[in-house]
């Protein structure tokens, strides 16, 4: 996708037309189809944030060798943040901020992944990447995108991996994979993407990723 405004327009134009031809196989197969061919003409016109892009997933896949979800992990992260570089708007790479997110998102392929501190690590580096976007002013639709994925997918399965109480578990789903469902299904039934949630929705979640840490920190 391409920077905020012509991409959210031309997300909106896509879901649109899906919504009008209806829930059948065909015009969603067409919307993927259009969807992903823009997506990655927006990456082919940044083509230095595409090498970069790739470089740090190659380090991680090397790293994450025999290790589960490993390889698979750090693949569909390329994939998915290949789709949407045409956030990174004027910007031609990555910004420093951008490559820690893009580390906290693949820390489950990572060695150390399921250590006990790995849940402290992983708001350490929430903590840092924020702190560098905003001293450098290098703020962007893809770090902020990138920023949401990374804890959806971290603590969705940080939790469920390794939290034995069902309350807790059933918690981390509904704090980052269901508001993922909630989104896509509103887009899809509206044929328009919705405003993101103001931060002070989110701040449960934060809250949760202390309490998930620290139980996951003081386990033997």
């Amino acid at each position: 996708m391409s920077g905020t405004g012509d991409s959210r327009a031309a997300t909106n134009a896509l879901l649109a037309d899906l919504r009008e031809a209806g829930p059948v196989p065909s015009a969603a197969m067409r919307f993927l189809g259009r969807a992903a061919r823009r997506s990655l003409r927006q990456a082919s016109r940044r083509p230095r944030a595409l090498a970069e892009l790739t470089a740090v997933h190659a380090v991680l896949y090397a790293a994450a060798a025999g290790r589960r979800p490993g390889r698979r992990w750090v693949v569909a992260g390329w994939g998915m943040a290949v789709l949407h570089l045409g956030l990174l708007e004027h910007r031609n790479r990555l910004a420093a901020a951008d490559l820690v997110t893009l580390l906290r998102a693949n820390l489950p392929a990572l060695p150390g992944g399921s250590g006990r501190a790995c849940g402290v690590l992983a708001i350490a580096l929430d903590v840092a990447d924020g702190s560098l976007a905003r001293r450098r002013g290098t703020t962007s639709p893809f770090g902020d995108h990138a920023d949401t994925f990374a804890d959806a997918a971290f603590w969705t399965w940080f939790t469920l991996r390794h939290d034995p109480s069902r309350t807790v578990r059933t918690a981390a789903v509904a704090a980052w994979a269901l508001p993922v469902v909630v989104v896509t299904d509103v887009a899809l039934r509206r044929g328009a993407v919705p405003e993101r949630p103001r931060p002070v929705l989110l701040r449960p979640a934060a809250a949760l990723q202390v309490v998930v840490a620290v139980r996951r920190l003081a386990r033997r």
